[in-house]
């Protein structure tokens, strides 16, 4: 607690006991003794359970101050002519010395099963990517093993067709294997927090349009619906993570879907935000995925498909960077819709001509 916090609870002391003496005079005519040093253990309890120790017991020493001032036998006086009166007074202390233990005690306690928390958290997730990496890139290790040890040991006896398709697919699989390499890198600079945005002005429509053009061949076997329109506002976002994002909201689709159903791009402007849009038609997600679809390393019900359930995650981090924010619907057709929103800013104004 910093030193302003600190005083807080001292001035609570204070002002608790000013108005327990108060009260005190308004319950004098009517109540015992007894029943208004009562009064005094209240806020004893309260500034012990919200503040300090010190607090606690400073609250402690002026409301046996002020109750012995103004209510005990000489009144006027610091002194007790009723032995009966100590005993009250060291219960009120105690009181204030045992809630603020037992307060640190439990926030002591909270702390440590926090932090064990968060280890059993930390352990969870290596153990998750330690398993997701071997399970996803053992496929492409093993078709390059063999497309390549094909090529060594057999190379001259094939025909030009098996030499081609053998090579093609030792470049697409060499090209799987370093796009989810460059994933697990991408999650690791966003959560370390290690990637500085680099803001421009750029049009979503633009984004889109390179995004889609180095997607071609993973989404031809889609039918893929593109709907932007032409008076969208700019964005003033990182370009290059922007169009990182949109690529794996659109992949994720492409992969997550049958062949020939249909991918849409869409976008609208809300009230101080655009929001952006891949629709898919291959079913849909269950229900209990839907909160928990941008979390590192969920596959859903679509685990036999591959990858390492990063991508979605990524695209919720690149987001977030921006100050938007990501998340997932179900669509009544069958089918699952992913947004994510950025932040509309106040373009900047056109100089106008000299």
């Amino acid at each position: 607690m910093d030193r302003s916090g600190a005083w807080v609870g001292y001035a609570w002391a204070v002002a608790a006991a000013a108005a327990c003496t108060a009260a005190g005079y308004a319950m004098r005519p009517r109540f015992d003794l007894v029943n208004v040093a009562m009064v005094y253990l209240l806020p004893v309890v309260v500034v012990a359970l919200r503040f300090s120790r010190g607090a606690a017991i400073a609250t402690a020493a002026l409301s046996v101050a002020a109750f012995d001032f103004a209510f005990v036998p000489p009144e006027g006086a610091f002194t007790v002519d009723d032995v009966q009166y100590l005993l009250t007074f060291a219960i009120v202390i105690a009181v204030a010395v045992v809630i603020s233990g037992l307060r640190d005690r439990v926030r002591r306690e909270a702390g440590e099963q926090a932090r064990l928390a968060a280890e059993a958290e930390t352990e969870r997730l290596r153990s998750t990517l330690l398993a997701s990496i071997s399970h996803d890139l053992r496929t492409p290790l093993a078709v390059m093993s063999g497309a390549s040890s094909s090529l060594v040991e057999r190379g001259e006896r094939l025909s030009s067709e098996e030499r081609r398709a053998l090579s093609a697919s030792l470049f697409e699989q060499s090209r799987e294997l370093s796009e989810r390499v460059a994933k697990l890198l991408d999650m690791t600079r966003l959560e370390s927090g290690a990637l500085q945005l680099e803001r421009d002005w750029a049009s979503i429509e633009e984004i889109a349009a390179t995004v889609l053009r180095r997607l071609e061949a993973r989404l031809a076997k889609h039918r893929l619906l593109v709907e932007l329109p032409s008076d969208l506002p700019l964005l003033r976002v990182d370009s290059t993570l922007v169009d990182h994002a949109l690529a794996n909201l659109l992949e994720n689709a492409a992969k997550h879907t049958p062949e020939g159903t249909v991918v849409r791009l869409r976008a609208r402007a809300d009230p101080g935000e655009l929001v952006v849009t891949v629709e898919d038609y291959g079913g849909g997600i269950p229900a209990e995925d839907v909160e928990r679809v941008f979390a590192k390393f969920h596959h859903g019900a679509s685990h036999g498909v591959g990858g390492m359930g990063i991508g979605l995650s990524i695209c919720r981090a690149i987001v977030r960077l921006h100050g938007g924010r990501a998340w997932a619907e179900r669509v009544p057709e069958g089918g699952t819709a992913f947004h994510v929103a950025f932040p509309i800013e106040p373009a900047p104004a056109v100089p106008s001509e000299a």
